[in-house]
């Protein structure tokens, strides 16, 4: 399986990672909009360089790894799939759910496959929730929270060229951080029929939210919260609460460790999408499924404006 990396920031170091630990894979070439950071990572991927997309897709593979500005991935996953190509993006899918469908719809008449990089759902832990979920031990589900309590320092967002902007990151601590949370209230309690939502910045100086907090009205009855920060220093763990009429599961994350990030959940990623192509089954999380959590936070930001409940 040759792979094309599409990005040569922080995450698509992660993903050359992830996939040098999958045997039988090879990463082939490497695109990025800075040709120095491109020319870096391909070196580390016994990769070639390319910066221009045209050339880059041209180059002999069979899917690639999409890793750049979120405002792009729609636009860059359209490009590979009209070649043929299986793409895997990473979180959100793209920033807005227009250009979610024109995706979709690109990738339907070339049949090609597109996924997210929603690597929690195949956290063994979130994955046994799933599981007790779906199968009514916690009996009927009633409440579900997610906390997100996280800090990022100023230099964080202004030593980037497109963090915190409406037109490349599409919203700040919901849209970047807390879709991960977002997919995951979703997955194990099912669509979402009305949210209300407010939005604030209390310390960066971003054009987009630095704190969000939504309610939730799920189709099957059950309500749901949640809350997203980058402002909430020192930062602490992701919280997730699932209640039902027969028990209550909570799940912590771990304290995140500042060595290299590790690359083990986005190989699962990879592993599953690769799985997928050669089996011709679905990934673990498509572009149908990658579209609801950028649909509901964009009800979100509805409401935030709006005043009103929104449906995603």
């Amino acid at each position: 399986m040759r792979i094309g990396i599409l990005g040569a920031g922080g995450i698509s170091d992660t993903h050359v990672r992830a996939a040098h630990g999958i045997e039988g894979v090879q990463v082939v070439a490497v695109h990025g909009g800075n040709r120095d950071k491109a020319a870096a990572l391909a070196r580390l991927a016994g990769a070639v360089p390319y910066d221009h997309l045209e050339a880059f897709l041209a180059h002999p593979m069979d899917m690639v790894a999409i890793g750049s500005p979120s405002g792009l991935h729609a636009e860059q996953a359209i490009a590979a799939v009209q070649r043929g190509l299986h793409v895997l993006v990473e979180k959100p899918l793209d920033i807005t759910p227009a250009r979610i469908d024109a995706l979709i719809a690109e990738a339907d008449r070339s049949r090609a496959k597109v996924g997210v990089f929603f690597q929690e759902r195949l956290v063994p832990e979130i994955a046994a929730i799933k599981s007790a979920v779906d199968s009514g031990k916690i009996g009927t589900p009633v409440f579900i929270a997610g906390r997100l309590p996280w800090y990022r320092p100023p230099e964080y967002y202004g030593a980037s060229r497109w963090r915190g902007t409406r037109a490349l990151d599409g919203g700040g601590a919901l849209m970047n951080q807390g879709i991960h949370t977002v997919d995951l209230l979703l997955w194990l309690f099912g669509p979402v029929a009305a949210v209300a939502g407010r939005t604030a910045n209390r310390l960066h100086q971003i054009e987009v939210e630095d704190t969000a907090v939504a309610t939730l009205a799920f189709e099957n009855g059950a309500l749901g919260s949640i809350e997203a920060t980058t402002a909430a220093g020192p930062g602490f763990p992701r919280r997730l609460e699932v209640t039902g009429t027969e028990g209550t599961i909570v799940h912590e994350d771990p304290p995140r460790p500042a060595a290299v990030a590790d690359a083990t959940p986005h190989r699962r990623v990879l592993e599953d999408f690769i799985r997928a192509i050669r089996t011709g089954g679905a990934p673990a999380c498509d572009a149908r499924e990658g579209r609801r959590s950028v649909a509901l936070i964009d009800a979100i930001y509805r409401s935030a404006r709006s005043g009103r409940m929104e449906k995603p």
